[in-house]
């Protein structure tokens, strides 16, 4: 009796381990963004300033510091994480350049990863930094979502 309840459980884990696997699989190589909880998220940050100034980056969320970056014209910066499971990560980033200093959120649950948002989720979130403001490039290849400065 206990030698089949243990076969039922080994069989059930298993199953869940196979799921799991195939579902990690279908992360890995998927182009389509979709809402699967704890998907992993891909940030990059494009320094497409005019007139091709060097610009200074610093993202950073509660727990972690990505450290400051020194971007050339068109250099980019990339950052991976998993969205927690309060659905709360949020990735702040200082941009600085001569004569100007800004805050954004690179990364909002809210915004990036809500199916519900203007944006829709972005698995892949590619950032242009401008003058003006950052700018998140659409998967569908259509004029990017362009944000303004919050500081």
């Amino acid at each position: 009796m206990a030698s089949s309840t243990n076969h039922q459980f080994i069989s059930v884990l298993i199953t869940i381990l196979v799921i799991f696997k195939t579902s990690l699989a279908f992360e890995n190589y998927s182009s389509v963004d979709v809402d699967l909880p704890f998907a992993p998220k891909h940030v990059i940050i494009i320094n497409t300033l005019n007139p091709h100034e060097r610009l200074v980056v610093h993202c950073r969320n509660k727990g972690k510091d990505l450290g400051v970056h020194a971007l050339e014209p068109q250099e980019q910066i990339d950052f991976r994480f998993r969205v927690n499971l309060r659905k709360t990560t949020t990735y702040t980033c200082t941009f600085s350049w001569p004569g100007n200093a800004k805050t954004f959120d690179i990364f909002k649950v809210d915004r990036d990863d809500n199916s519900k948002s203007t944006c829709g989720i972005c698995r892949e979130c590619i950032w242009y930094i401008c003058e003006t403001g950052p700018c998140r490039a659409r998967r569908d290849g259509g004029a990017p979502f362009c944000f303004s400065w919050t500081s």
